[in-house]
Parts: structure tokens; sequence; C-alpha cells
């Protein structure tokens, strides 16, 4: 089948006219048209090639060819709804298991992150029976209404704070109320939760779950001090909660080290949720919670069905056992690990040169520069980074921006980034930081 192809000028015109204007381009003074894209590059209209340092959905790569062939055998074959016994299925959520602690066996397929977070509410609240959620500051989970509720990032800028939802700080040891130069920023974060939660038993209410990425991304690219995580848990459970980890960004070996963000906080911790998204197809819309039978058991009682019409249906699931097989078949996790590790040195050997490097920080390939105008009172550059941005895309290479005032520049690529890609960007970096510095 032949698609139309139109120029630039014309698909940009075509957007602005059909598409809502919130739905934002990358580089919206001079957008970049993909036409194609492999592994970690993405090529334009005139056939330039980019190099891709944003997109952790193409979790094992643009287009790789084992996924698009999947794809096509099961979609040729067949793709039903799951009131249908199809061996896809329950291949699929066998494997997650193997990935996951013993304890969350079952699972629930859905197609997007937001829908998963949103089932992850409805779980915790049916279990619970209570109402309220903990949530970190700056966080953003999903654009379903449900989760703009929880999403600080997105309700400061809306209706505002619900009466349900309680603001923990975030835990980031930059720039947040307890730094590295404190003696135990773990437990000082996980007590600002206990104080939290006794401000919410005092008032009457009851919490149903504590809600928050494994490692916080568009607060500014966070790793959690190791054990905050099991204390909050503590704490959580203590007040009839559930601890909910959103893996939707961070899930399937992206840390390198381990499997999920949240195995971070050491063996023993487990989660009684855990929600995953966007990696997981491979650009196709796939998701899933996994929880315990309890809490699913829980969930099944309240005598409503629940059916999602796509939801691991088999093409999707082909397409997730696919995935699977090219994380493992490709080593990507110990790839993660070795290129994050050479970026990361990379970028604090720039440093040194840089005064306006205030922070890296990151595991495996999730990380995080921050950009300073002073590093004494760390004020944020964010013009600055807008430049660098901006003068990366000029020379083909693709980032983009997070943190609360937009001074953090991240690095979520496609797994099978590699040492050549690392080297490239951050002497691109190099040469465009001093030459800003020079102007």
């Amino acid at each position: 089948m032949a698609f139309k192809t139109f120029k630039k000028e014309q698909t940009l015109e075509m957007r602005n006219k059909l598409i809502g204007q919130s739905c934002k381009l990358f580089y919206s003074d001079d957008p970049v048209k993909i036409v194609r894209a492999r592994g970690q590059y993405l090529y334009d209209e005139n056939g330039m090639r980019y190099l891709d340092c944003i997109s952790n959905v193409q979790h094992v790569g643009h287009c790789h060819p084992s996924i698009t062939k999947a794809a096509t055998f099961q979609m040729e074959l067949l793709n039903a709804n799951t009131r249908f016994l199809h061996d896809n299925l329950v291949q699929y959520a066998d494997r997650l298991s193997a990935t996951l602690p013993d304890k969350l066996c079952v699972f629930y397929f859905v197609n997007s992150g937001s829908e998963a977070n949103d089932l992850a509410l409805r779980l915790a609240h049916q279990y619970t029976q209570h109402e309220d959620v903990i949530v970190l500051d700056h966080a953003y989970h999903g654009h379903l209404m449900s989760l703009i509720d929880i999403s600080p990032y997105k309700f400061r800028k809306l209706t505002g704070q619900k009466e349900w939802v309680h603001v923990a700080p975030l835990p980031d040891t930059y720039r947040g109320i307890y730094r590295e130069d404190h003696p135990n920023p773990a437990q000082a974060y996980a007590d600002s939760v206990k104080d939290l939660i006794d401000e919410v038993c005092f008032k009457g209410r009851k919490i149903s779950a504590f809600f928050a990425e494994s490692l916080p991304s568009v607060g500014g690219q966070i790793l959690l001090p190791k054990g905050y995580s099991p204390k909050v848990a503590e704490f959580v459970h203590s007040a009839g909660g559930l601890f909910v980890a959103d893996e939707v960004q961070t899930g399937f070996g992206r840390v390198g080290s381990h499997f999920w963000g949240f195995q971070l906080q050491g063996e023993d911790f487990c989660p009684d949720i855990v929600t995953m998204g966007k990696p997981m197809g491979n650009g196709h819309p796939l998701a899933c919670v996994a929880t315990t039978v309890e809490i699913a058991e829980a969930f099944t009682g309240n005598g409503v069905e629940y059916f999602n019409t796509f939801g691991g249906n088999p093409v999707s699931c082909a397409i997730g056992l696919a995935v699977l097989d090219v994380i493992e078949k490709e080593d990507l996790r110990e790839n993660a690990s070795r290129v994050g590790r050479h970026l990361i040195d990379l970028l604090t050997e720039l440093q040194t040169r840089h005064p306006i490097i205030g922070d890296i920080r990151g595991v495996g390939l999730f990380v995080g520069v921050e950009l300073v105008t002073e590093r004494e009172q760390r004020t944020p550059a964010t013009e600055a980074v807008a430049q660098l941005v901006k003068r990366l895309k000029e020379e083909r290479i693709c980032v983009s921006t997070d943190g609360p005032s937009d001074n953090v520049v991240k690095f979520k690529p496609p797994m099978c980034f590699g040492m050549d890609d690392a080297e490239l960007v951050v002497n691109s970096m190099d040469r465009i930081l001093t030459d800003m510095e020079n102007q």
C-alpha cells in the first residue's frame, strides 16, 4: 500500500490545522520530520541521520527485525481478545513472572502506562477500602483524569490538589531538602512520608497507596537513596496502604544491573503492585499491572468483571515475548551497564571543564545532567539547557529535558545505544558548551 508523502512544510501546515495544539512537537521552532528509523538512529525526509538519545519506548531499538517479524507473523494468523484462550497470553505472563519477586504473580494486560496506573489505583482502593494516595512532588503518572489528580507535575497547572491526594518531598539529594551531605537521606525522606501519613490519619482519613516511580523521571532523572522505598513501604503498610511502583519509564533492564528499577532498593524489597508500559512493546501499545494473589482476589470480589478490549491480545503478547527475547539474546542489560558507565564517566570528566554542569546522576541508560548558572547556589540554568538542546539538534543529536526547572538533560536512549554514540554526544556537548562559555 502506497501512502502519500508531503513536503515538510505541508506536513507542518496540515498538523497545525488538524491536530490539537496542546499536542506539542520537539523543536517547535524548526521541527524534525522523521520518515524512518533503525536501532538508535532516526532519518529525516532528506536521509539525514539523527542520534536518538530519548526514545525509551523503542526499547530494543527502532524497527528491530525480530519484533516486526513476530508482529507480522501473529497479525497474519490471529488477533482476538482475551475471552478466548490463547497461548501467547499465558506464556507472556509466565515470562514476566520470572523477572519479578514470587509474590507478584497475577497480571492484568492493558494498552498504556496510563491505563496501567489507573488500574493500579482501582486495585489499591478495592483492596484497602481507603481513598487517599501519597505521591512524590513533581511526579507524573499519566494523562487520565485519575492520574492527573495524582500528578503534581500536571495538577498544579490545572485544578489544583484534591483533598485525597498528599504530596511527599521528592528524594532529590542534589536539590531537595536533604542533600548529599546528609548522614542518612533515605531515612530522612522516608520519615517525611511518615509525618505525612500521621497528618492524614489525624484528619480522620486513611491511606490507600503510596504511588511512586522507581526512578522519578519528570522530576529530573532522580535516583532514590537506597533504603528509602523499604522504609516507606513499612510506614505505608502500617497505615493500611499499599506500595505501588511505577516502572513505566524504567523497567525491562534499563538500569542494567537489574530488570526492574525497584530492585535497586535491595533484594528484600517488593512492592505490592508494579505497573509497566512504555518499553514493553518497543513502540507497540502494550502495558501491564502485576500484583499479588490477595490483591487480585479482592478486586475480583467486587463482583464487576474487568475486561480490556485490546489488552493482552495475541499480537501484543507476541511482540512482548519478542522484546524479552531480544533483551536476553543481545545482552542489552549488560550493554546498558557498560555504556551507561562509560557515558557517566565521560560526562564526569566533562564536568571538570565546564562549571555549568552541576550534577551528573544515573544508572544504566537512565542518566541526567543538571546544568546550573553557578554551583554553590545551584541556580537552574534553564535558558542554557534550551540552547544546548537546540545546538545538539543542529548537530543531529536528539536530547530532551526534564526537572521542575527544565534544566536537566536526560538520556534514555534505545538500549542498543553504543560506546561510540556516548562519545559522539559528549564530544558535541563539550564543543557546544565551550562555544557558549566564550560568547
